[in-house]
C-alpha cells in the first residue's frame, strides 16, 4: 500500500512539475521590444500611419516600439526580413498592397510567401492613390486627360515611386481599362517623383494622397480622379475613376502582419490594439489629414482579404502585360 502510495506521490508531483514548466515557458507579451517594420522610405502613407501604430501599441503595452524603414523592391526586402523573423510576435510590418498583393505576381524570384510566412494580425487603414497633373498639362478633368492622351499616344508619362508599387499598378490598370498609350517611369521614392511631376518633367502620376494632398490645396497640381470606388472624404469634389467605369478599383491599403507561428497571444493582442488606434479621435484626425480612412479587421478578415487581393493583382498584371521593370 505504502508503494502505491509513494508511487501516485511521485506521479502528482512530476505533473505538477511538468505543469510548472509548461506555466514558465508560456511567457508574457510584450516581454521585449517590439521592432515594427516598414518597407517605404520615411514620409509616405505606409511610414506615417506606422509611426502613429507603433506610438499608440507602445504606450498601450508598456514597451518600445522601434520603427525600421527597410525599403527596397517595392517592399519585398522588408518583407522578406520580416518573414525569417523570430515567431514571437516582436517582429512586425506594415503590410500593403505591394508587400502582400502585387508583388508575388511581379517578381519571378520572390522569396516569401505572403499567406504561408505570415500570421495576419489585422487591417489597418486604406487610402486612394490620385490622378494628378501639372496644371501645364491644361486638363481639367478625367475625360479631357483620355482624350489628350488619345490624341497623344505615347507621348503621356506617369510616373511612380517604383517599379510594382500601387502607383505603377494603378496607371497600368488606367491605361489598359482606357486603351491608353502612356509611358511608366519608376522612381526610387515618391519624393524624387514628386520633385519632376512639380517640375513639369513627367506628365502626371497617379500619386499616394498623402503625398499629393498638399499640392493639390495649394494649386501646384490638379487632381482629376481617385482610384479607390467611391470618392474621398479628402477630396469630395474629385470623382473616382469607377464613375467612370464602374468596377475600378485600386485602392491602396496598409496592414499589421507578423512571422508565420506566431503565439496567438500576441497575434489577439495586437488585433485589439489596432482596433482602439484606429477608433481614437486623434487617428481619426491623422487620417483625415492623410486622406485615408480607418479599417480594422480580426486577423481571418485580413487573411481573407490578402488572399482576394492576390487573385486580383495576379489577374492585373496578366491583363496588363506590366512587369517590374
Amino acid at each position: 500500500m505504502k508503494k502505491y502510495f509513494l508511487s501516485g506521490l511521485l506521479l502528482v508531483l512530476s505533473l505538477l512539475a511538468l505543469g510548472g514548466v509548461v506555466q514558465a515557458g508560456e511567457a508574457p507579451y510584450p516581454n521585449k521590444p517590439i521592432r515594427l517594420v516598414v518597407p517605404y522610405p520615411p514620409g509616405g502613407g505606409n511610414d506615417t500611419i506606422g509611426r502613429a501604430l507603433g506610438q499608440s501599441i507602445s504606450e498601450a503595452l508598456g514597451v518600445t516600439v522601434i520603427i525600421e524603414n527597410r525599403p527596397g523592391a517595392n517592399g519585398s526586402i522588408a518583407t522578406e526580413f520580416v518573414a525569417r523573423a523570430e515567431p514571437d510576435g516582436h517582429t512586425l510590418l506594415m503590410a500593403n498592397n505591394g508587400s502582400h498583393g502585387i508583388n508575388p505576381s511581379l517578381y519571378k524570384a520572390i522569396k516569401y510567401d505572403p499567406i504561408g510566412d505570415f500570421s495576419p494580425i489585422a487591417l489597418v487603414a486604406t487610402s486612394p492613390n490620385v490622378l494628378v497633373v501639372s496644371p501645364a498639362l491644361n486638363v481639367r478633368t478625367i475625360q479631357e486627360f483620355i482624350a489628350y492622351a488619345r490624341n497623344h499616344p505615347g507621348s503621356l508619362t506617369f510616373g511612380s515611386n517604383g517599379s510594382g508599387s500601387s502607383q505603377h499598378m494603378a496607371g497600368a490598370l488606367f491605361a489598359s481599362t482606357f486603351g491608353l498609350e502612356m509611358m511608366h517611369i519608376p522612381y526610387k521614392g515618391t519624393g524624387p517623383m514628386m520633385t519632376d511631376l512639380l517640375g513639369g518633367r513627367i506628365s502626371a502620376s497617379f500619386g499616394n494622397i498623402v503625398a499629393v494632398l498638399p499640392h493639390i490645396r495649394a494649386g501646384r497640381l490638379v487632381a482629376l480622379a481617385v482610384t479607390t470606388p467611391t470618392r474621398s472624404d479628402a477630396l469630395p469634389d474629385v470623382p473616382a475613376v469607377a464613375e467612370t467605369v464602374p468596377g475600378f478599383d485600386a485602392t491602396v491599403w496598409w496592414a499589421l502582419v507578423t512571422t508565420k507561428n506566431a503565439p496567438q497571444q500576441a497575434v489577439a493582442q495586437l488585433a485589439r490594439e489596432v482596433k482602439l488606434f484606429d477608433e481614437k479621435p486623434s487617428t481619426k484626425i491623422l487620417m483625415e489629414t492623410v486622406g485615408a480612412q480607418p479599417s480594422a479587421s480580426t486577423p481571418a478578415e485580413l487573411g481573407s482579404f490578402i488572399r482576394s487581393e492576390l487573385k486580383k493583382w495576379a489577374l492585373v498584371i496578366e491583363q496588363t502585360g506590366a512587369t517590374a521593370d
